[in-house]
C-alpha cells in the first residue's frame, strides 16, 4: 500500500496517535527508571546531612538510615526513630515531630540522648511567613539551637511571653510557640517510649 493510500485509510489517524502515545509512555518510564536511583541517593545524602546536623561531631559511629525503626507510640502514626550508636551501644535516638504554626506544619527533627537530653534540633520544613516566621530556620537564626541540652523537667516550656524560657519572634510569636510545643511533645514521646526507642526492649527481650 503506497504511503498515500495509507494515510488516506480511516485507520491511520488513530493508529498514528497510538503508537505516539505508545512512545511517548515508553520514554517517560524509561526516564522515570533511569532517574528514580540517582533520586534516592540524593534523598538520602540530603537525609544523612539532616540527621547529622543535629547530633555532635564524632558522637556515633554508625550508619543511621541503616538503623532506624518504626515506632508504635499509640496515636496511629508510627514514628520512624534512627538509632545512634557508638562501639555497638545506642546513645541517642533521631525523630521528627510535627507542630501546627501560623502557615501550617512545621517539621522539626530532633536528637534525644540516651538520658532525655535534646543534643540538637533542626526545622526541616515549614510554610511560615519569611522575615518572620522562617527565623526558626538554623540558616536565618540561631533561634533553633536553643533548645541544645534541655530536658523535659529542666526547662520552662513556653515562649517568654507566655512565662516560659524561650525567645519569641516579633509579630511571629504564633511561630516559635509551635515549635516550642512539638520539641517538648517530642521529649514527652521519649520519656514515654524510652525503652522501644532506645531499642532497650528487643535487647532485654533476648
Amino acid at each position: 500500500m503506497a504511503f498515500a493510500e495509507l494515510k488516506a485509510h480511516p485507520l491511520y489517524q488513530p493508529l498514528l496517535l497510538g503508537l505516539m502515545t505508545l512512545l511517548a509512555s515508553a520514554t517517560l518510564a524509561w526516564a522515570s527508571s533511569a532517574t528514580r536511583g540517582a533520586i534516592a541517593e540524593a534523598e538520602a545524602r540530603d537525609l544523612r546531612d539532616s540527621l547529622t546536623q543535629v547530633l555532635p561531631e564524632d558522637f556515633v559511629d554508625n550508619d543511621l538510615l541503616a538503623d532506624s525503626a518504626d515506632i508504635d507510640i499509640g496515636n496511629g502514626k508510627p514514628l520512624r526513630a534512627y538509632r545512634a550508636r557508638s562501639g555497638g551501644t545506642v546513645k541517642g535516638v533521631v525523630f521528627t515531630v510535627i507542630g501546627k504554626g501560623y502557615g501550617g506544619e512545621i517539621a522539626v527533627l530532633m536528637a534525644v540522648d540516651e538520658n532525655g537530653r535534646i543534643l540538637g534540633a533542626r526545622v526541616l520544613k515549614h510554610t511560615e511567613t519569611p522575615g518572620l516566621g522562617d527565623k526558626i530556620e538554623i540558616a536565618k537564626s540561631d533561634w533553633i539551637n536553643g533548645f541544645t541540652g534541655k530536658t523535659l523537667s529542666a526547662a520552662n516550656w513556653a515562649v517568654k511571653k507566655d512565662g516560659g524560657d524561650f525567645d519569641q519572634f516579633a509579630g511571629a510569636t504564633i511561630t516559635p510557640r509551635a515549635v516550642v510545643s512539638a520539641v517538648k511533645n517530642g521529649l514527652e514521646i521519649f520519656a514515654r517510649h524510652r525503652a522501644t526507642l532506645l531499642g532497650a526492649d528487643k535487647e532485654h527481650d533476648g
